[in-house]
């Protein structure tokens, strides 16, 4: 099934989670990222972090390893990190600088717009045409400064998925911001859901989130678009009794770009089916979460600002951090226990609340796209090989 054709059509199992099988299941898995993954579209840096010709950042992911470069032309292109005449990887790390891109097996040479330009004892290849072997193309998408990457075509670009939410978004400048943690990576021992559903999990907040709670009192709310889920929560003037939430709500600045009502708000989306981005007053957070596995994945995240030395900002980002190093720490543990209990033959599916919207709007995709999510027990295996 297209993801193209994807439409949030009347869901007969609605009301009912997705079943523990798929959260654990080695042919569902390998199903899941040739339907959903592949042609989803991932972040790789912001546009600032390619600011010069020959800068260039990568993405590994699903097998695949993908290096996003700002051509002498000024123009950013993507490529598979893979030379065309041994698939010697081309660059490694998660950034850095070439002039060309030269493969360190047997120099073979690509220039930045991916032309294969110069091969040693060119004459020893009666087969080989320079114009047909240059660096496979990937699909490059720039929104709002950010770029995104995708293996294989097949749904909305990032604009038309963020459309719902653009006029929001439009006064965070994220065109202007510039990078302040570079990218990090933690590994998870969880399907790469578990991650996605408790991030849209509106009603653990109250029970698992004590510092949340104490910042947002019950303003926290949820809604589901077609490809966004949206969670925001507005700062109590309460102060909070714990001394990193009261340090941030009395010194938080003001953001001069924000509208007033945006200026005490944490603004969380998630976009289909594996990032999602918090925006505060004093920074934005990207995330994602790739699997490495059945049972396994990588928590991929970076965090930006609009560019602002003020003392008071560079302490309240401190606070941030801190603040949510409990609340992800929170979370860690209740993704790892949930993760156990999906192992087990005893749980099939679980109901689905009317308020968990963004629950629902993601199992309902799902289900679409790999049918067999709809059944409480895994098919005998092969059924992959059968067709839907």
């Amino acid at each position: 099934m297209s993801l193209a054709r994807l439409a949030p059509a009347v869901d007969p199992d609605a009301d009912w989670s997705l079943p523990g099988w798929v959260y654990t299941d080695p042919e569902f898995a390998a199903v899941e990222q040739a339907r959903i993954l592949r042609p989803a579209w991932q972040i790789v840096c912001h546009l600032n972090d390619l600011a010069a010709p020959g800068d260039f950042h990568t993405l590994d992911y699903l097998g695949e390893s993908v290096v996003v470069v700002r051509g002498d032309d000024g123009q950013v292109r993507a490529f598979a990190n893979v030379c065309r005449h041994r698939a010697m990887r081309l660059v490694e790390g998660p950034a850095g600088k070439a002039k060309k891109l030269v493969c360190p097996y047997h120099a073979w040479t690509y220039d930045l717009d991916g032309r294969l330009t110069g091969v040693p004892m060119r004459a020893d290849y009666p087969a080989l045409r320079l114009g047909d072997n240059g660096l496979a193309a990937i699909e490059v998408e720039v929104w709002r400064g950010f770029v995104f990457v995708r293996l294989e075509r097949g749904g909305p670009s990032v604009a038309a998925m963020m459309a719902p939410y653009d006029a929001e978004i439009a006064p965070y400048r994220l065109e202007d911001v510039a990078t302040i943690s570079p990218v990090r990576a933690r590994h998870r021992q969880v399907n790469w859901k578990n991650v996605g559903d408790n991030y849209s999990d509106n009603l653990h907040i109250p029970v698992a989130h004590d510092g949340l709670s104490r910042l947002f009192g019950k303003s926290y709310a949820i809604e589901a678009a077609p490809w966004i889920d949206r969670m925001v929560g507005d700062l109590v003037d309460r102060p909070s009794a714990n001394g990193w939430e009261r340090f941030y709500q009395a010194h938080l600045p003001i953001a001069d770009h924000l509208p007033p009502a945006y200026r005490r708000r944490w603004l969380y989306f998630k976009l289909w089916p594996n990032m999602a981005f918090d925006l505060y007053p004093d920074q934005i957070d990207f995330m994602q979460w790739l699997p490495t596995g059945p049972t396994t994945c990588v928590l991929r995240e970076m965090a930006f600002a609009v560019p602002d030395d003020r003392r008071a900002m560079r302490l309240v980002r401190y606070a941030n951090g801190r603040i949510n190093r409990v609340v992800n720490a929170e979370d860690t543990c209740l993704i790892e226990r949930v993760q156990a209990g999906m192992a087990s033959r005893s749980y099939t599916a679980g109901p689905i609340g009317a308020s968990e919207v963004c629950l629902r709007s993601f199992a309902a995709k799902l289900r679409n796209l790999v049918p067999e999510a709809r059944l409480p027990h895994a098919p005998p295996t092969g059924w992959s090989d059968r067709g839907t």
